[in-house]
């Protein structure tokens, strides 16, 4: 195996794998993440249809502690309730876990940098998520499942993150992209946080972009040319956000996926826009 297809299997895995892996009684613990910001009905998602044996994840409540103007929408969970959670979830030490959504990742993602930065090295993302699932001719199940408790011990700190005055800086010295839709980047529109436009130094990258019309991500190669289109070289400094860490999640497993290592901003605009010291561009930026 390549180091490029080690650096992808390790991110994600397809749903003939997954398949594979359940019928072989090596079945990992597998996260619904259904969430898409403005709705609240990923649970009824869930109960409606979802992977056998699948436990569902609430964003909302389990990856991200309550909002506040001074750390944004979706501020980290402290350790101690995403262990707590993990553990509900049925993950143990050194157990695989899989998550997906019905959105290319977008929102599993939250779940698969959470666990990765909690020190939970053995969770990947399916790729295509609940609609690959399908087409591969995976069968879904209804209903809640209970999984048998965990005993996962977490710590923080196993992936890179950015505070504020660390974003800044990286949008100086070295490349900072802006996950969000090109509109939301260039201050044309503003749906949900205080004010509209970018971080100084930004690059628009758009999470959407890392996937194909399938929602699969694209290929090895394909990822590489986005990047390198955006100022990412071999060995650059690089950060990621959105709008509150969830899709720039995203981003940061996309270039993990080709081997690059990504830090997170997880106040994401919704802080930063919320701070009146913090400075702020409108427009398109060249690089």
């Amino acid at each position: 195996m390549s180091t490029s297809d080690t650096a992808r299997s390790a991110v994600l895995i397809e749903a003939a794998q997954l398949a594979a892996l359940l019928e072989g009684g090596a079945a990992p613990v597998l996260l619904d993440v259904r969430w898409v910001l403005g709705r609240s009905d990923g649970r009824a998602q869930y109960l409606a249809g979802h992977l056998p044996g699948a436990v569902y994840c609430d964003l909302e409540l389990e990856l991200a502690s309550p909002a506040t103007l001074a750390d944004g929408r979706h501020p980290l969970p402290a350790v101690a309730a995403l262990e707590a959670a993990a553990r509900r979830w049925g993950v143990r030490t050194g157990g695989e876990v899989v998550v997906y959504d019905a959105a290319g990742g977008m929102s599993a993602a939250r779940a698969w940098w959470l666990l990765r930065w909690a020190g939970v090295r053995g969770v990947r993302l399916l790729d295509g998520g609940l609609a690959a699932w399908v087409v591969a001719g995976g069968t879904l199940d209804t209903g809640e499942v209970t999984a048998p408790v965990g005993d996962v011990v977490l710590a923080s700190g196993a992936l890179a993150t950015l505070d504020a005055d660390g974003a800044a800086g990286l949008a100086e010295s070295g490349v900072l992209l802006d996950a969000r839709a090109g509109e939301r980047y260039r201050g044309e529109v503003e749906p949900v946080d205080p004010r509209a436009g970018h971080i100084v130094g930004a690059v628009s990258a758009p999470t959407s972009e890392n996937l194909d019309a399938d929602g699969r991500f694209l290929g090895a190669g394909a990822l590489r040319a986005r990047f390198a289109g955006l100022g990412v070289p071999s060995g650059a400094q690089v950060g990621v956000y959105c709008g509150s860490g969830v899709t720039a999640a995203h981003e940061v497993a996309a270039l993990a996926s080709i081997g690059v290592d990504a830090a997170l901003y997880p106040g994401s605009w919704s802080q930063w826009s919320a701070d009146p010291d913090r400075a702020v561009t409108t427009g398109s930026a060249a690089r």
